[in-house]
């Protein structure tokens, strides 16, 4: 038991307290293995195969558009040989493959084939809001990739200053 006094009056509390054994120390967790790159790749073809397996039951234009969007991240992934992907890359294309893209085709295709070209009172078809949400999911992609791109660009820039300051002659040679 743990006695305290409370910032009042001094009037005497106490506070029960059970022994709790420490935890055992553990070594550093290692990193998650979903933000490898090869996940990262896994992850990308599992997408594809679960949209080649329901083309038949999407349409042919959200077909096009999803893989569209596994290539982008495919290509986004794929910077990785030149530098380690950025963290908001990483988390970009985790979130997309593995909960984004999935969950709008699933959601998709959970609705009854006869309703799919009926418009709801958003004034929407579920056919339509399907292309809307795969539309905003290819311009998120291609924005992370210009991203990842950019950042290869300010690298090879860097590198090129580096470069010229390191071996063109300096104003201190005599």
């Amino acid at each position: 038991m743990l006695w305290r006094q409370d910032e009042e009056g001094g009037k005497a509390v106490a506070w029960f307290r059970r022994a709790v054994p420490s935890p055992p120390t553990a070594a550093a967790p290692a990193p998650d293995a979903g933000d490898s790159p090869e996940a990262l790749r896994a992850s990308i073809v599992a997408v594809n195969r679960m949209i080649n397996s329901n083309a038949g039951r999407l349409p042919l234009r959200a077909v096009v558009a999803a893989r569209r969007i596994t290539d982008v991240l495919a290509e986004i992934v794929n910077t990785s040989d030149v530098r380690p992907l950025d963290v908001y890359a990483t988390i970009s294309v985790r979130g997309a493959v593995n909960d984004y893209l999935p969950t709008t085709l699933r959601t998709f295709l959970a609705v009854d084939k006869d309703l799919v070209a009926v418009q709801r009172p958003s004034g929407f078809t579920p056919t339509e809001s399907l292309m809307e949400q795969l539309d905003a999911l290819e311009g998120s992609a291609f924005a992370v990739l210009q991203a990842a791109q950019a950042q290869d660009v300010d690298a090879l820039m860097t590198q090129g200053s580096f470069l010229r300051t390191k071996f063109s002659g300096s104003d201190l040679d005599l």
